[in-house]
């Protein structure tokens, strides 16, 4: 039996409908827990939180191997790397900084940042957040730091009435919110069911995608605490199940993780007259507070500079990385090279990259509707691969008015693309970059800006390039690094651009993860080194990243000084 085949029948094997009576008492237990759940002290949420990630940890092997097995990923695949850091460790990171930042609110009365508090040229307040306390973030991410722009209004005096507000105004907040849950990572559930109960309050009634239900059950064992308290419910289903639970008259918000297209379904009803109608008139069909995570044509804008071919090779893997993880279902997978067409080392650059994708080995095409959407954006079938296997497929010196669809629709499937933009120099592509990633992209979730650090020393630059790190409008933008480690620092807002709207959404509305609970924030800026040694986790050829990114795994579970030797070795053995 081939290896799509037994993905296909795990998934089809492991679902579990949850009718409509199963609903209402799901619901009925939750609206008599949001009472309660309202009136636990900080250290009842802590000690709540810590028996999450201890339940966790005992199911942690599970959670992976089943991951593994529906997305046909075999034993020894470096792949695997991919599900062990994307599922348990980012829900151990988040679960760890909580507890952090919850113990800080019961000392202090909010979250007591890590770093530094600057002023940047534009007065906008910048809020480092990484390296984080207590994980020993300046080893195990060396060289990386983030900061959180804060919007206009936002003061070194006030920045602290923007924070945690929920426990500010003393927990008065109760409510329902129904998650639902996305079903190509597998960190997301969990930790956005999280950022509504601990951030905001809410009971949470989640929703697994029928994409990753077998999963559900072992959340359900992880998070037991939740569930006997009456905090938190799983449900099964397909779009009746959804659409029942977002109408149910005890549901009072909706979280969806998705798609904008099922967004506009959800909030405004199937496409028609009578969408268009309520759109038009403002009234959408359901008429409940929404938030989102939406996806993204995301760029990777490479600034023309003269790189070393050490450089260059190390980015182009650094850019595949983004591309084949997790087969490129990611709504922050590289959507769009933007390079300078006049750039002596365009050709060699993209060869690189070339060279880097003929390397790694086609992924299972896990996803539903993933066919489809290759052949609509590769203009053909896909070749060479396996069974139920898709091949990485490039498309250079696309256009957008010749070739509108690479720049106006995520393709959510390994179909990636290359455009150039006309520029004589540095300076001109900056700014015409940002213009061009601000205007003719669709989505505002995650950017990535390519330079190396000398070309800032140059005359000029710098200004130019803090100009244009406040002008593009993403909710996160990755300096030499793909804009998903944001995600995975849970330290960091994630989600689209501030200033999407039920009519026009983008890349998505309100905030997850955000550990420290900076409400005000605008954008954050994520920022690494050019080239790094050790070789990073999540590049496709660390045929070693397994072992290390369980024990970084390990390290969150109980952090010590003493298992930071173990986890460099193993970094450098890879």
């Amino acid at each position: 039996m081939s290896v799509a085949t037994q993905a296909a029948l795990y998934r089809e094997q492991t679902r579990n409908v949850t009718t409509h009576e199963e609903i209402d008492r799901a619901l009925a237990s939750l609206e008599q827990g949001k009472s309660r759940w309202r009136k636990l002290s900080i250290g009842e949420r802590v000690n709540l939180a810590q028996a999450c990630l201890d339940g966790m940890y005992t199911v942690a092997e599970d959670w992976i191997n089943r991951a593994c097995a529906a997305k046909g990923i075999e034993p020894g695949d470096p792949a695997r790397a991919e599900e062990v850091g994307n599922g348990p460790m980012a829900t151990a990171r988040y679960l760890r900084l909580l507890m952090q930042s919850l113990q800080d609110i019961d000392r202090h009365g909010v979250p007591q940042l890590p770093g530094e508090i600057v002023t940047g040229p534009d007065g906008r307040l910048r809020v480092q957040v990484v390296p984080t306390k207590g994980l020993f973030d300046g080893i195990a991410f060396q060289g990386f730091k983030a900061h959180v722009w804060q919007q206009p209004g936002v003061t070194r005096e006030n920045l602290r009435e923007t924070q945690a507000t929920y426990y500010q105004r003393g927990c008065v907040d109760e409510g329902i919110s129904l998650v639902l849950g996305a079903g190509n990572v597998s960190s997301i559930p969990p930790t956005d069911a999280f950022s509504k109960l601990f951030h905001d309050g809410k009971v949470v009634l989640l929703k697994m995608n029928p994409v990753n239900e077998y999963l559900g059950p072992v959340l359900e064992r992880a998070f037991a605490p939740l569930i006997q308290g009456g905090y938190l419910r799983i449900i099964y289903g397909g779009a009746d199940v959804g659409a029942y639970a977002t109408q149910h008259a005890l549901v009072d918000e909706v979280h969806i993780t998705g798609s904008a297209l099922s967004h506009n379904t959800i909030v405004w009803g199937p496409p028609g007259e009578d969408r268009e109608r309520r759109m038009a008139a403002g009234d959408p069909l359901l008429k409940k507070e929404i938030t989102s995570e939406l996806g993204n044509v995301t760029p990777w804008i490479v600034v023309p500079a003269q790189y070393t071919d050490r450089e260059l090779r190390f980015q182009a893997e650094n850019l595949a990385s983004t591309i084949v993880n997790n087969a490129s279902f990611n709504c922050i997978a590289t959507k769009m090279v933007v390079t300078c067409r006049s750039w002596p080392q365009r050709e060699q650059f993209l060869g690189y990259l070339k060279q880097v994708l003929a390397g790694v080995q086609p992924r299972q095409a896990y996803y539903p509707g993933a066919e489809e959407r290759y052949r609509k954006f590769a203009n053909g079938e896909p070749q060479g691969c396996s069974a139920g296997a898709l091949p990485w497929k490039f498309v250079a010196d696309v256009n957008p008015e010749r070739d509108p669809l690479y720049f106006e629709e995520e393709s959510f499937v390994s179909v990636f693309a290359e455009t150039a933009i006309e520029a004589d120099d540095s300076l001109r592509f900056l700014s015409r970059a940002t213009d061009f990633a601000n205007n003719r992209l669709w989505g505002t979730l995650g950017a990535a800006v390519m330079l190396p650090p000398r070309l800032r020393k140059e005359p000029g630059f710098e200004a130019a390039y803090q100009k244009m790190l406040a002008d593009l409008r993403y909710g996160t933008i990755g300096v030499n690094h793909w804009p998903a480690l944001s995600y995975a620092m849970m330290s960091t807002p994630w989600g689209g651009y501030p200033g999407g709207t039920l009519q026009d959404p983008q890349s998505g509305i309100g905030w997850v993860h955000n550990t420290y609970m900076l409400e005000r924030a605008e954008k954050s800026v994520l920022e690494g080194p050019l080239t790094m040694f050790p070789k990073p986790i999540w590049f496709p050829s660390n045929r070693g990243a397994e072992g290390t990114v369980r024990k970084v795994l390990d390290l969150y579970r109980n952090p010590s000084i003493w298992k930071l030797p173990g986890l460099m070795l193993a970094a450098i053995r890879t």
